[in-house]
């Protein structure tokens, strides 16, 4: 590992331990305000989908986006933790059996295995719902037009037109194998989507004029295109016991990947092309932008 490399993963575990500690405040058991009680094998298992491990780089991103232009640190963490919730709730659908039926998640029992189905479905439901409550709260710091502007992006990033699409088209696929600009739209919606809003979302917080907003999407799709393309190089290169989940599911499913289909060598070439375009679109930035630059290349070249 590289100083940079080491520096950067050390930053990005500094910024997870203050994600988990606001997410272990907003996953307790005490009732908020229009709340009548809080489950207990409910907020459990919430906790256990949320607090499981995990980069954290979803809340990164939208910490050091928002620290790119001034924004508001506590807002930005507020946000990274509502982001963190509804990414948290898509990996708990997806592990069920109905799903892609995991047993295992970061190298633990995945929410279905550790309660129950119907359990896991529940907090699903609500670390999906709680994402926008924590945007909405008056403990976010923001101005109502910017948590509107973030309610309104991170629904459509989420929802039809985005990530749970995006799960559509990847269960149809199964049986019904996309071409390339298939696949391209598919992992931009069910991968993408949320790395994109992680990026504009700090845009957002720090009340930034369309230009930069545009500017910071871009990064944030051009990244999310890397993310998955690591992934799926990884799904065919690495093992089990390094990823902390089950490898080979696209091939055993007979899905198609761009790796599948291009090779492993074009996907290599092609991730650098990808960190190239996206450290290109923060030029304008110069040095303030280097976090976010250290973040494509983290994404990009993972070993897990």
């Amino acid at each position: 590992m590289t100083k940079s490399a080491d520096a950067f993963e050390k930053s990005l575990n500094t910024h997870a331990t203050l994600v988990e500690a606001r997410l272990d405040i907003l996953l307790d058991a005490t009732p908020r305000p229009a709340e009548v009680v809080r489950p207990r094998r409910l907020i459990e298992a919430m906790h256990y989908g949320a607090l499981n491990g995990g980069k954290r780089l979803r809340p990164y991103l939208v910490m050091q986006a928002a620290r790119l232009f001034g924004g508001s640190e506590e807002a930005a963490l507020q946000v990274g933790c509502a982001l963190e919730c509804l990414h948290s709730y898509s990996l708990v659908h997806d592990d069920l059996p109905a799903m892609d039926d995991d047993d295992l998640r970061r190298g633990k029992p995945t929410v279905h295995k550790q309660y129950d189905e119907a359990t896991a479905i529940l907090a699903g439901d609500g670390l999906l719902t709680y994402a926008f409550d924590i945007i909405a709260s008056p403990d976010t710091p923001l101005p109502d037009a910017a948590k509107v502007a973030l309610v309104l992006e991170l629904s459509r990033a989420a929802g039809i037109g985005g990530m749970a699409g995006g799960q559509m088209l990847d269960l149809v696929a199964e049986t019904d194998q996309p071409d390339e600009a298939g696949i391209v739209m598919l992992q931009a919606m069910k991968t993408g989507a949320l790395l994109r809003f992680a990026c504009e979302a700090g845009a957002i917080i720090a009340g930034r004029a369309t230009e930069d907003r545009d500017r910071l999407r871009r990064f944030g799709e051009i990244i999310g295109r890397a993310f998955q393309l690591a992934d799926d190089l990884l799904d065919i290169t690495s093992d089990a016991a390094t990823l902390g989940k089950a490898t080979g599911k696209d091939a055993a499913k007979g899905k198609a990947t761009l790796v599948g289909l291009k090779g492993t060598d074009w996907a290599r070439a092609e991730l650098d092309r990808l960190v190239a375009e996206a450290n290109a679109l923060l030029e304008p930035y110069g040095e303030q932008a280097e976090p976010l630059k250290e973040a494509a290349h983290f994404i990009a070249y993972r070993k897990k």
